[in-house]
């Protein structure tokens, strides 16, 4: 699996990806944020005054000492100790229920907050997918582009929410925690703070050490996910060639590299995790042996002041609420660290550019008749996701970035087709015209180009050179979306969705109602075998249609064209992989959709479309012959040795010995 590729190149350009997700994100919601950091501020606050209570109560309730708290004033302290004691009683409930309520708001707000922000950027990231360029989905795995929408959103969903309010309640703890000390007792004080240096060092240290660490682990994330999805995919391959010792050894590698990257990860922290919690603990013993020795024989060494058991008190219980928030440093950072690797790959995503979309002026296709012409059209595999020409100091390095699948051609799991590189031109000045109504037919040995060709006439790709035109608009000039609307495209690998026939037959034209859907079956020759399935038009398909045979499949997805009623048709190949009766009730429901439309057909059999009103016989990627079927007879050329050997009249071999002359 490549490791680096176009992609990526954006992912590390990605600038302070946390402070972007804030700005971008982030704002528009931060009500919610100021209002949980607020309940966060308050209840840390209150957390810290029962402690200092119980210290002012030993010393001024149960001891000799005088009753103090900061911030309240002598004459709203009782004078009498049993008022003290009430008084304290009261302070020290107030503060726990105080806290409660607080928490109980920062956690509402928090989580509104980070589960806000978590929902906009895994829908962003879907929406941006949506419009990505097919060239994106062919060098893509589909299990990397899940690992963004899922465990990368959810990472950053765990930051906002855990690690952002523990930093603050951090912060509060120590700051506060510090003050009250300091005003205590400051000799005593730098003695219980003194860890607090030592930690910042190490936490800074351990943010430089876990950093590449992260990046590591998260790529090894999409990779398991990617190899996870393929093999499921891909199981009634591996059962049949009974490979499944091979793809489990290929998911124990990818497996074993995500294992080994976490360790990566787990051995850092828990260097740094026992090293914070130690020097926190180091932090209390040190408290506790100098102000006993404090109490017991006045102050030692340097110290000057004075100190009360209430005061040692304090500042024990204190030093162990600081404990805690700061032994979670390291969680703070791991999330931290999790959440910039996954922000980064979130807005290489966001800053992957959209090539084919709306020109600013685009017309919006209407009442189309179908001529279509295709000029002078060259079209190469040249990384498609490749860096904006500003920015070429970033490129793939393997080139591996795009490449569109031929209907005919040999696919790579990676969805590459063999022979495609990037660079490499797949066509080169094709040039031809269909007039409204006419079926041009589209034919050459495997790997000519056939499916490339016509997949340019949705935009799913854009030519390098030349220009096609649809009633006489270049394909840029009008909006995709009723370019798309327009042609009808059927492909020799239908797709199905996990849903209802009646669901897959609809989709993309969500308003129609049973009657057009049964009709449009009908048209498909699919009716009669869905009528006799046990739920009809409400029996689900699977994923992928996996419950239904290929020619069912293929059906389904005709009626979904007939449903559409597109003036301009595709048909990729789409009778090439069903048996002989199949076929026939694929071609006459072929033949009755294509009538009076412009059909652009791709044929593996050749019989299928002699009577094409124009043959257009393809050879690496140059239009080398075309006419009706006599007239390319007669010519006796590349058409006519394929017939041939179709025919039984040539052999296979004579085709490949046309190639090498």
């Amino acid at each position: 699996m490549n490791d680096e590729n176009p992609f990526d190149a954006y992912r590390a350009r990605v600038e302070r990806p946390l402070h972007r997700l804030f700005r971008e994100y982030g704002r528009p919601r931060l009500g919610y944020f100021a209002v949980g950091m607020g309940g966060n501020f308050v209840a840390r606050v209150a957390s810290l005054l029962p402690p200092l209570v119980l210290g002012a109560a030993v010393d001024g309730v149960f001891g000799p000492g005088s009753y103090n708290l900061p911030l309240i004033p002598a004459s709203a302290i009782p004078a009498d100790q049993l008022g003290q004691f009430w008084f304290s009683v009261w302070l020290i409930a107030g503060a726990f229920v105080v806290t409660a309520i607080f928490t109980y708001v920062y956690g509402v707000a928090a989580n509104l907050f980070a589960h806000e922000v978590m929902h906009t950027v895994r829908v962003d990231s879907f929406e941006k997918m949506q419009r990505l360029d097919m060239a994106f989905f062919d060098d893509k795995q589909t299990g990397e582009v899940m690992s963004i929408l899922n465990n990368d959103t959810q990472n950053l969903e765990m930051f906002l929410d855990n690690a952002l309010m523990n930093s603050a309640r951090l912060v509060v703890m120590v700051l506060g925690i510090a003050a009250v000390l300091f005003w205590l007792n400051w000799q005593l004080a730098l003695v219980t703070l003194v860890a607090i240096p030592l930690m910042v060092l190490a936490t800074l240290g351990f943010m430089r050490a876990a950093e590449p660490r992260y990046v590591r682990q998260r790529s090894a994330v999409g990779e398991l996910n990617t190899r996870l999805e393929n093999s499921l995919s891909g199981i009634e391959l591996i059962k049949s060639s009974g490979s499944e010792g091979f793809e489990v050894s290929r998911v124990r590698k990818s497996s074993r590299r995500l294992f080994d990257d976490t360790m990566a990860v787990l051995r850092l922290n828990y260097l740094y995790r026992p090293g914070m919690e130690m020097l926190a603990g180091l932090s209390f013993a040190a408290t506790f042996l100098v102000g006993g020795l404090w109490l017991v024989s006045g102050p030692p060494g340097p110290f000057t002041l004075g100190l009360t058991a209430g005061e040692l008190i304090t500042f024990l219980f204190m030093t162990q609420r600081f404990v805690t928030p700061l032994a979670e440093v390291s969680n703070i950072v791991d999330q931290y660290e999790n959440a910039k690797a996954s922000s980064e790959r979130v807005f290489g995503l966001m800053d992957i550019p959209v090539r084919v979309q709306d020109a600013p002026d685009a017309v919006e296709l209407d009442d189309v008749a179908g001529r279509v012409e295709y000029d002078g059209v060259d079209f190469a595999y040249d990384g498609e996701l490749s860096l904006a020409p500003d920015d070429a100091d970033v490129t793939a390095e393997d080139g591996a970035a795009t490449a569109a699948t031929d209907g005919s051609a040999t696919a790579t799991e990676e969805g590459m087709a063999i022979g495609a590189s990037a660079g490499e031109e797949v066509l080169h000045d094709v040039t031809f015209d269909a007039a409204a109504g006419e079926t041009v037919a589209v034919v050459g040995p495997t790997g000519a180009g056939k499916s490339t060709l016509l997949k340019l006439l949705l935009r799913l790709y854009e030519p390098t050179e030349g220009e096609i035109r649809l009633d006489g608009y270049a394909l840029d000039e009008v909006t995709v979306q009723s370019l798309r609307r327009s042609v009808g495209y059927v492909s020799q690998d239908s797709f199905l969705f996990d849903g209802t026939i009646a669901e897959n037959v609809e989709y993309g034209h969500f308003e129609a109602n049973a009657d057009e859907i049964r009709n449009a079956a009908r048209a498909a020759e699919a009716h009669e075998f869905i009528r006799d399935l046990p739920e009809g038009y409400e029996t689900r398909v699977g994923e992928r249609g996996v419950k239904l045979s290929g020619g069912q499949r293929q059906r389904i997805a005709i009626a979904r064209t007939v449903l559409q009623d597109p003036p301009v048709l595709v048909l990729d190949e789409a009778t090439s992989a069903v048996d002989t009766e199949t076929e026939a009730l694929i071609q006459r429901s072929l033949d009755r959709l294509s009538e009076d439309r412009t059909t652009l057909v791709i044929a593996h059999r050749l019989s299928t479309v002699k009577n094409a009103d124009q043959i257009l016989v393809l050879d690496d990627g140059e239009v080398v012959e075309r006419g009706t079927h006599e007239h390319l007879l007669a010519e006796d050329g590349l058409y006519a040795t394929l017939w041939g050997v179709q025919a039984g009249e040539r052999s296979p071999e004579a085709v490949v010995d046309r190639g090498d002359d």
